[in-house]
């Protein structure tokens, strides 16, 4: 029987309350460039700073709660995992001029390849797929 194995390579980071989205960004940026993302993939990098920067602003204002973030790679996509203390959901809302706000799942949507979001005991993680451009082709093309 053959056996597969996984590789896969993978960071995580705790984000107290008082942090700062910026500080989760400045640490998700120095992980891309150990994957050369930032050369090769730009526009892939700009999109998983973005969707950081919302899931960790939504983790500390509407969960009230510290994030944890991780980021893993598996050759495939880069899954960014933040999990908070909140039980609610995330969901997209429409814009709406009579609120400040309410636009971060609508931008993850439209950023990442794929998100979801999944309660556990005491809490939820929310989880975006990003696939860089060579690997997204390389998937509709049927692999290389």
């Amino acid at each position: 029987m053959e056996e597969s194995s996984l590789r896969a390579v993978g960071w995580a980071r705790s984000l107290p309350l008082h942090s700062t989205p910026k500080a989760a960004r400045d640490w998700a940026l120095g992980h891309l460039e150990t994957l050369d993302w930032t050369d090769s993939a730009p526009e892939s990098v700009d999109a998983v700073l973005i969707t950081v920067s919302e899931l960790v602003t939504n983790a500390h204002v509407h969960a009230h709660s510290h994030a944890q973030l991780v980021m893993t790679w598996d050759g495939q996509c880069l899954h960014v995992a933040v999990r908070d203390g909140s039980s609610e959901l995330p969901r997209t809302r429409p814009p709406s001029d009579q609120r400040l706000g309410g636009r971060g799942m609508v931008l993850v949507d439209a950023l990442a390849d794929e998100w979801e979001a999944r309660p556990c005991h005491d809490g939820k993680t929310v989880i975006a797929c990003f696939r860089p451009p060579t690997v997204a082709e390389d998937a509709s093309s049927g692999g290389a």
